[in-house]
């Protein structure tokens, strides 16, 4: 089972100049530790479940590629962009872009959007949920036609590319894993059978949830004919390692939960990542057990 960290929160000792050098130690200490992929979020004011909505927010893929030149082993993607902050061509681009530059270690995580305040406060588009996840299923179809490098014109309902040229193409192959996040079973989970190579859910919904959903998958895949063991069940959640909190104990019980459910690749944040000492507990106590779920 493998192990990553999202790293959602920007307030940092020492305010905004410090940012940059904490959470770049924070991304080195997590490989050093262990961690098989670092995550963050693809907002632009900081979400209601986190912080104050006027904490710092860094944009994600200049996040990301500061992160790839500090790191060599992790895996490196957004929990998750979403589809209307770039248009759909330039999204590919700058993942492949972040794939490349990292000796093939990006991730394309990809969702419907939600956050209708950055939105609207910052002037993108936000049209329906019925039209989002029409702009969703045809950004899925622009990264497989930009990945297949033939360069034809892309024609949808709602976005036309004339000539999807992508030089170079990516270091991984046949691209880089393309992972929805959502729960949704009509929409999300059939899209994730048709178009990608990986699935998030939330683990707090509980291991019966989680377990409904990847029945759900399954059945979604069956229908399509695509093979569910093709597809990375990933999650993500909160681990708040601390004497009064969770224990090593706790996280190594959770984990066995989720892999006895089907999970393949668990996300964590956690509240104290800049204290560093939760990173020496996952990187001591629980990778060294849970790496051979």
């Amino acid at each position: 089972m493998k192990i990553g960290l999202q790293m959602p929160r920007f307030v940092v000792p020492g305010g905004t100049q410090a940012i940059g050098r904490e959470l770049l130690d924070v991304a080195r200490h997590a490989e050093e530790a262990g961690f098989d992929s670092l995550w963050v979020m693809d907002h632009f004011f900081q979400i209601q479940w986190v912080g104050e909505v006027d904490d710092p927010m860094l944009e994600a893929y200049t996040t990301l590629g500061a992160i790839a030149a500090v790191t060599q082993r992790v895996s490196l993607g957004t929990m998750v962009t979403g589809v209307i902050y770039r248009h759909p061509g330039i999204l590919v681009k700058t993942v492949t872009t972040l794939d490349v530059l990292s000796g093939g270690r990006a991730y394309f995580g990809i969702g419907a959007a939600w956050f209708e305040r950055e939105a609207l406060g910052l002037g993108a588009p936000f049209p329906a949920l019925k039209v989002r996840f029409e702009w969703l299923e045809e950004a899925l179809q622009i990264a497989h036609q930009m990945w297949s490098e033939n360069g034809q014109l892309y024609e949808g309902k709602h976005f036309k590319l004339e000539e999807t040229l992508n030089r170079p193409q990516p270091v991984s192959q046949p691209h880089p894993p393309i992972l929805i996040g959502g729960m949704g079973e009509k929409k999300t989970l059939r899209l994730v059978a048709q178009y990608a190579d990986a699935c998030n859910l939330f683990a707090r919904q509980g291991m019966d949830v989680i377990r409904h959903k990847l029945d759900v998958l399954w059945q979604h895949c069956e229908d399509l004919g695509r093979p569910y063991e093709e597809i990375e069940k990933t999650t993500l959640s909160s681990v708040h390692l601390a004497p009064d909190k969770q224990s090593a104990a706790d996280v190594i019980d959770f984990c066995q939960q989720l892999s006895d459910a089907g999970i393949h690749h668990a996300l964590f944040n956690m509240p104290n990542m800049y204290d560093r000492t939760p990173l020496d507990i996952f990187g001591k106590e629980i990778l060294p057990v849970v790496h051979e779920f």
